[in-house]
This record gives C-alpha cells, structure tokens and sequence, in this order.
C-alpha cells in the first residue's frame, strides 16, 4: 500500500494539473467571447454616418431654478427672443421662492383671448402663446396648466432644500458619511495586509511553481509577489470607489452642491464607458503586446541561464571565452529589446496619430544629434571586450594611467591606482591609446613571467662585470623577484660620461610593482655601497685630491681620513710632464703620509 505522504503529493499533483488545465481553458474561453462580442458588435452596430440635412437638435432656452430645469421656452414674444423670455421668467419664479412667506398655490391661469397667464398677486409669471402650444404639441391651456405644477413643485421644494433643518439634516448624513468611509479605509488597512502576510506564508508551502520540463517559468515566490501585487491593485482600485462614491454623496445632501456632484459622478461615468470601449476595442494589440513581453522575457531568461553556464564553464563552446559571457548577455539581451519594441511599435495606442509621429521624430533627431560620441564608446567596448585587451582585476598602463581594472562597461574603463584613485576613461580614447597589460603574462603559463627593469648609469672606471654581479644580487635580495629564472643585465648605451645598466628581473606578482621597485632601488643602493662603487652619474662630479667619498660612512673603514689636497708651485707643468715629482710636492706628500 502507498504510504500517506505519497497519496498526498499525488493529490496535490492532481490539483495543481488540474489548475493548470482549467486556467488554460477559461483563458481561451474568455478570449473567444470576447472576440465573438466585439466582432458581433461591429457587425450589429455599425459606425453611422451623419448628415447635416437629418440631424435634428432640440432647441429652446432652460428656465433654471436652483440649477434645475424646469422647461424650455422654444418661440419669442414680439421682440422678446426665447432667450430674454426664459431669462425673465427664471428672475420672476426666483424672487417668488425667495419669498417664504407666500404660498404658491395662489398661482393662477388667466385666460385671454390669444393667451394665457401664469399670475401671482395679479403679477404675470409667464405668458403662453400660441405658437408655445404648437412647439410643444400641446394646447395653451394643457401647456399654462404643466408650467404652474412644475413652478409649484420647484418653489416648494427650493425653500424645503434651504430650509434650517434640511441643512441641519445634511449635515448629520454628512458625517455618517465621513464615519462610514474612515470604517472603511480602516478596514482596508487591516484586511489587505493581513491577505499579504497570508500570501507570503503560503509560496513556501502551498504555492507550486510553474515548470516545463526542468525550465522554471514561474517560481513560488515570484507568484506569490503577483498575487500580492494583484490585492494592492484591487485596494487601491476598492478605495478609489470608495471616493468616488462618498463625494457625489455628501455633495449631494446640499443643494448648493448637488448639481456639481451629479455632473462630476456623470463625467465620471462617460469617462468610464469611454475607457471601457477603448479597451474592448484595443484588447487584440494587448493581447499581442503581452504575447511580445512574454516571449521577450522568457527568451532573455533563457540567454542568462547559458552564458550563466558558459560563464561557470559548466559548458564549454571552441573559441568562446568565459569572460565573454556576461558582456555577450548583456548585448544579446539589448539587441532583443529593441528587436522586441520595433515589433510591438505598431500594437501602441496612437501609433498612426500625428503627436505620436511628431514625439518620435523629435527623439529620433535628438538621438542622432547626440549619440555619435555614445555610439562610439559602445563600438569601441565591444571591441575591446572581445579582442581581450585587458580584464577585470588587470594592471595596465593607457596612455599616462596606471593602475588595476576595476569596471569594464560598453561606455567607459575605470582604473584604480596604487594611490587608491579612480580614474574613469572612455572606451574611444581607451580603444586609440596604447594599453600596456602587465599582467597577461599569467594568464599564459607557456610564456615567462613579467620582467621589471630599472637602469642604473656609472662611470667607466668601474669594471663592468663588477656591476653586472652586484645588480643581479640586488635583484636577488628583492622579495617578490624570481631567481630562477636568473636576472640579467643588458648594457643599453655607451654614453659620454657614463655606461647605461638594465637591470632585468622576473616577477610574479605585477599587482606590486611599486613596492618590488622600492625595495629593488635601496638594494641597489646597499649592493653598491658594500661594493664601494659610488653612484655618481649622471651629472656628479668631484675633485678626488681632497673630496670626500661619497659611500656613506657605514660602509667606510673605520681609519678612513679624508685625503689632503696637493699643491704644485708654478713652473712645476714639465716635470709633471716628464714624470717627475716636484721637491715641494714631494715633502708635502711625505708630511701628509706621516
């Protein structure tokens, strides 16, 4: 028999298959419904065309109380326009409902031979005419007698509307209101994050991934990150309706306000089913826009996962480089963008509008005003990643820089000294200078190890196979420098006061040149001086009858006495000539060597 915890992850197999094959189906289904919808609906609702000659408007001027409309006046009266007759009639009912303490039911209908009156206090309200009665397909009688109930039933309530306790009443619905929509928002703040914190303990549990075969397409986290993402959309969407429905509200217990709120709550609604055509009619180049970014990602996914392993090495391609992998990512991925958004330019809403054209040739004349110098940096980086001038962690030399590569970007090279400076070079100047890699030599262990060399120039009177054994002892007292292979010294020149000594060592360490040359320098230095050669050159001179050495004095005998000068009188020129020691220089030399 099967054990419980394999019946368990059976069934939850069963349910998660399951899932997967109903989303699948209700997607298809719903896609096809409303392709079916929108298709019937042009067919069944075609875009009409409209005629100056048949298209009727309703004309007429709005008799207005309190912003509501009562009727319309549609004739004139002699010179009187409908216009100034409806402006008229809207002054005289107002200053009747401002007046409290009149009653409106002694509005009368008077009847005259050609017309009848609307009167109050043998005051005329409106007068209907004939050609009223006509306009409105009515007689004057049945028409004076529908104005007298709609002014009634307007005033009356006008003065309900304005009325202390209507106010007072408006007031207490008001903060009901208030109160109802803080309860709300309260519960909202509760609620929505108690559903997150719930989403994110189920993705370790509860939520499966989403895999063919062994590529993951969507893992439990990045599930459970949509799922929350989708909770904050919905109660960011619940609080808009919230508002939406608590302001027109409020708005509306006042009648100072109730027109403005049903004209905002109608904007709103147009607006609305505006938006919601556009969206059924738009949703074909969503649905292509979608499958565009799907593909996009999953392919840009799939590129990271291979070079990820051409980087590791885990897979190995002849003449590609590991360290190829991620610059070569990171250009396939740019290329597959732009390649991505040409084809899902046309699917964008407004593509064929004028602005939109007008928008993209203005960035189109800025990019090719000002991308030569961008554009170069990026083809010189291409170049210098794949030609493998340098890598990461590289001492180089470009130009007067020196120091090891710390960024390697398609736009620019950084540098950083052995002062701990960073130096940022763009690739274009980097691509024309000359680089000088230090440490490539490591990379290929069938080459010889980077030689440092320093020169060292010395008078002819010092023999020169002395030299060459006191330099390559030097080199071999230096720390970091090899002695296999053994040092050697080159003599460069034959200058006129001196002879140029290279000295030529080997090192594996080129990240510390600097201090390999500073220890190099003061073994030199010690080498010599335990030698007794003095550096002199290249422009130091001495007078030796009299001059002190210039070996410092740890290296000196300790009975070395600085020699004395000598003295020639004059007319003493030949037999210094002929070989022969003048009398007085001869006692002198006698008295200084006793």
């Amino acid at each position: 028999m099967k054990s419980y915890q394999q019946l368990r992850k059976q069934y939850f197999t069963f349910l998660k298959r399951f899932f997967y094959f109903g989303a699948s189906i209700a997607l298809c289904l719903v896609l096809s419904i409303i392709s079916l919808s929108s298709s019937q609906a042009q067919v069944a609702n075609p875009i009409p065309t409209v005629t100056p000659a048949t298209t009727s408007t309703n004309k007429g001027a709005l008799v207005e109380l309190g912003e509501e409309e009562l009727f319309k006046i549609r004739a004139g009266v002699g010179a009187f326009s409908a216009q100034e007759r409806a402006q008229a009639v809207t002054n005289r009912i107002l200053k009747l409902a401002e007046e409290p303490t009149t009653a409106v039911e002694k509005i009368r209908i008077d009847e005259k031979s050609s017309t009848t009156n609307l009167t109050f206090d043998n005051r005329i309200i409106l007068t209907v005419t004939d050609t009223d009665a006509r306009a409105a397909d009515q007689s004057r009688q049945e028409l004076a007698t529908n104005y007298r109930d709609k002014i009634q039933q307007a005033v009356t309530q006008y003065r309900i509307e304005r009325s202390p306790d209507y106010i007072r009443q408006g007031i207490f619905n008001s903060l009901i209101a208030t109160a109802l929509l803080v309860v709300t928002l309260i519960l909202f703040a509760v609620v929505f994050p108690w559903l997150y914190r719930q989403i994110g303990n189920l993705q370790s549990s509860r939520l499966p991934t989403v895999k063919v075969q062994n590529i993951e397409l969507l893992a439990a986290t990045r599930i459970s990150q949509i799922l929350i993402s989708l909770f904050k959309l919905l109660r960011v969407l619940l609080t808009l309706g919230a508002l939406l429905i608590y302001v027109p509200l409020v708005m509306s217990f006042f009648p100072w306000t109730r027109q403005i709120s049903s004209r905002v709550f109608r904007y709103f609604l147009q607006a609305l089913e505006t938006s919601w055509e556009g969206f059924l009619s738009y949703l074909p180049n969503i649905f292509a826009i979608g499958i565009i970014l799907f593909i996009t990602y999953y392919f840009i996914k799939l590129m990271r996962n291979l070079f990820t392993s051409i980087g590791n090495e885990n897979v190995k391609i002849q003449g590609f480089y590991p360290e190829w992998a991620e610059p070569s990512f990171k250009l396939s991925a740019f290329l597959t963008i732009i390649l991505a958004a040409v084809i899902a330019f046309p699917y964008l809403p407004g593509f064929g509008s004028p602005a939109f054209q007008g928008i993209s040739l203005f960035l189109g004349l800025l990019f090719s005003l000002g991308s030569t110098v961008v554009v170069a940096n990026v083809v010189a980086g291409i170049i210098l990643i794949y030609t493998r001038a340098f890598q990461i962690g590289d001492r180089i030399k470009i130009g007067d820089s020196v120091g090891d590569v710390v960024e390697k970007t398609l736009f620019v090279t950084r540098l950083r000294t052995v002062k701990n400076v960073i130096i940022t070079l763009p690739n274009s100047s980097v691509f024309t200078s000359q680089i000088i890699n230090y440490t490539a030599a490591e990379l290929d262990p069938e080459q010889a190890p980077l030689i440092l060399h320093t020169t060292v120039t010395l008078g002819y009177d010092v023999p020169w196979r002395k030299v060459h054994q006191v330099l390559v002892d030097a080199a071999k007292s230096t720390t970091h420098l090899l002695t296999e292979p053994e040092p050697f010294v080159l003599q460069t020149s034959l200058d006129d006061f001196y002879v140029s000594y290279e000295l030529n060592a080997f090192t594996h360490n080129p990240s510390i040149m600097a201090r390999i040359y500073a220890e190099l320098h003061q073994n030199i230095q010690d080498k010599c001086n335990e030698a007794g050669i003095e550096i002199l050159s290249p422009h130091y001179s001495a007078v030796r009858d009299g001059s002190q050495i210039t070996i410092p004095e740890d290296y000196l005998p300790k009975n070395y006495t600085t020699p004395g000068w000598g003295i020639f009188p004059q007319g003493s020129i030949l037999d210094l000539l002929n070989n022969k020691p003048h009398k007085s220089s001869q006692n002198q030399t006698e008295e200084s060597k006793e």
